[in-house]
């Protein structure tokens, strides 16, 4: 990898940042929860029973696993494009920007959960994300050697 690629990897460790960041909200969250309610064997029974006992908390779980369905498409599409030498400035400036509206909707979400807004941010962040997936396909059609 050469140091012209480098600058993919700052929005993506943005990413990451975001994904632990919701992860610690989601642990304090849950551990102030078990402090002022202490849990009782029934609330941890089975699933549903636990998903009860925590459904005050549970935003930031959503938000986690949200965090796992379309990043999964970015975390794959930075390889190929630092593979293809294709990690080039639009893509990074795509790239910030998914990471971006992400952490908008997680704001968003884990906060006031206005559903309209969230929407609209996710919609966005989705965009982006397609955009720099036809960008490399387009990419690899024009340069097929796969340096531009």
């Amino acid at each position: 990898m050469t140091p012209s690629h480098w600058p993919i990897l700052w929005p993506t460790l943005a990413m990451v940042a975001l994904m632990f960041g919701v992860w610690f909200a989601l642990m304090r969250g849950r551990l102030h929860h078990i402090a002022d309610h202490p849990p009782s064997r029934h609330d941890f029974a089975s699933g549903e029973a636990v998903a009860r006992y925590f459904q005050p908390v549970e935003r930031p779980a959503q938000n986690l696993a949200n965090l796992f369905e379309m990043p999964v498409l970015y975390f794959a599409l930075v390889p190929l494009l630092i593979a293809t030498h294709q990690a080039n400035d639009i893509q990074t400036a795509l790239a910030w920007g998914f990471v971006q509206f992400r952490a908008l909707h997680s704001v968003v979400h884990i906060g006031p959960n206005t559903v309209r807004t969230r929407f609209r941010l996710y919609l966005a962040a989705c965009i982006i994300l397609a955009a720099m997936w036809i960008g490399l396909a387009i990419d690899l059609v024009v340069h097929p050697g796969g340096t531009i």
